[in-house]
């Protein structure tokens, strides 16, 4: 159905976006190179840094997408728009 694809496709989302974390962390920046966490303790969000994003407690401010809407010319560049309340369409975009 519809909307077990779209809780299916959130669930992907969210995993990549987890992953390139851990990319960033451990061998991009390197702040974390020694990381080793098991799959309990990422859960438990026990790693350095965080993933701000807009609308989150870490940046409560959802206007700011569309300054970066702008500058990374999201639309253009990958299909993703903002809706008139900011939300990204499809739901299911990192």
């Amino acid at each position: 159905s519809k909307i077990m694809a779209q809780a299916l496709a959130d669930r992907f989302v969210e995993a990549f976006a987890e992953y390139l974390h851990r990319e960033i962390r451990i061998d991009m920046w390197g702040y974390a190179a020694g990381e080793s966490l098991d799959e309990a303790d990422l859960l438990k969000i026990k790693y350095d840094g965080i993933r701000p994003a807009p609308g989150y407690p870490s940046q409560p401010d959802h206007t700011e997408k569309r300054t970066m809407w702008d500058v990374v010319k999201v639309e253009e560049q990958a299909g993703i728009q903002l809706s008139d309340s900011l939300s990204m369409i499809p739901a299911a975009s990192v």
